[in-house]
Formats: structure tokens, C-alpha cells, sequence
């Protein structure tokens, strides 16, 4: 069964492709998309083993859903590694979702917490909105509705439309003010993240 996909998010794997190395994981992630696995491998294969975040995380996907390779989570393990060192947020993500499911891994919510927090911190909106969701129902940490609220603020701003409902949820168990005081966090939160990356689109709630 697949269990990973990543087309769309892949936006960040290519901000993060160096720019010797841009071109080359284009044509891999040209052959990705479409569904041409093997040349995607081949083309990224090579640019992994030299320290490209980007084709490192594409190795981690083809070796989770077993597209193009036999499927092998502790391979998939080590490449999402790799790429999560140099700050790759989806490589970030795709671990704490191994984590959180026990994908090759022995299932852990407080390592699931860790990842999903490093990608959100970076930018990432699902796992902006996982850590949400991990906040509202203590998962791997404290409840904190606040902090939900925030997390799932910030996602719907980056255009996570899962966030929206996830976040309208947990607005009657909270007082007007706590509402007033996560959404002033998340805006906060919002400026900083748009001043170091105006390249990424954002949508003001």
C-alpha cells in the first residue's frame, strides 16, 4: 500500500536542491511525477550519495512506497535522515509520521511530536497541523489547547484547508481569549516565517 505522497509538497525539495545540483533533480522529479520511478531513482541516486537534501528525500519516498526499489523502511528511515539533518521539513515530517504509525519503526508519539514540532518550526503545513492535532489530544505531550489552536492557525495560513476544520473544532471548549491570544501567536509566528521566506504563499485569516 502507498503510504507516502508528495507531489505538491515537493515545493520545498526543490527550494532546498542546491544550485549545482537543481537542474539534474528536476529531471528526476520531472520522471517522478510522472510515475517514472526508475528514473527518478537513477537520476537521484547519485545526487543523494553526494549530499543533495532534496534527492535524498526523494530516495526516502521511493524506498517507503517501494516505487522503483522494493520497499524498505529502514532504508527510507536513513535517506529521510539524511535530508532532515540539513533541514528538510518534509523529511522531518515523514519521520515523525513513521513514528506516529510505527512504519519501520517501533510506534512512539513523543518521537512523533519531536519530528512533526522540527517540521512545523520549518514551515511545513501538514505538520503544522499534525502538531495541532497532537496538541488537542495529547499525543506525545501536554494538552494544550492554545498551542493547538496556534499550530492550526498557522497551517490554514499556508494553505493546509484540513486545518480550517481541525482548528474551528476547538473553538467551544476555549474562552474568547485564549482564542484572541493564538491567533495573535500565530500572526506573530506568520511575520517571521513570510520575512525570511516571501517566496511562500500565505492566506490572512
Amino acid at each position: 500500500m502507498r503510504r507516502f505522497f508528495a507531489l505538491r509538497v515537493f515545493f520545498l525539495s526543490l527550494v532546498l536542491a542546491s544550485p549545482g545540483w537543481g537542474e539534474d533533480f528536476a529531471k528526476g522529479f520531472y520522471a517522478y511525477s510522472e510515475g517514472d520511478y526508475e528514473t527518478a531513482l537513477a537520476v537521484w541516486l547519485p545526487l543523494a550519495e553526494a549530499g543533495d537534501a532534496g534527492s535524498q528525500f526523494g530516495m526516502g519516498l521511493l524506498n517507503a512506497n517501494g516505487w522503483g526499489v522494493p520497499l524498505d523502511d529502514a532504508a527510507a528511515l536513513t535517506w529521510y535522515e539524511l535530508a532532515a539533518g540539513q533541514g528538510h521539513a518534509e523529511a522531518q515530517y515523514n519521520i515523525g509520521v513513521m513514528y506516529q504509525n510505527g512504519w519501520g519503526v517501533e510506534q512512539d508519539d513523543a518521537k512523533a511530536f519531536e519530528w512533526h514540532q522540527k517540521s512545523a518550526e520549518n514551515g511545513f503545513p501538514a505538520a503544522q497541523r499534525s502538531l495541532g492535532n497532537m496538541y488537542a489530544n495529547g499525543l506525545g505531550t501536554d494538552v494544550d489547547r492554545s498551542r493547538a489552536y496556534m499550530w492550526l492557525e498557522i497551517a490554514a495560513m499556508l494553505g493546509d484547508s484540513d486545518a480550517n476544520f481541525n482548528r474551528e473544532g476547538l473553538e467551544p471548549s476555549m474562552e474568547a481569549d485564549e482564542i484572541t491570544a493564538a491567533r495573535t501567536a500565530a500572526a506573530e509566528w506568520i511575520e517571521k516565517f513570510a520575512a525570511l521566506h516571501p517566496e511562500v504563499p500565505i492566506e490572512r485569516q
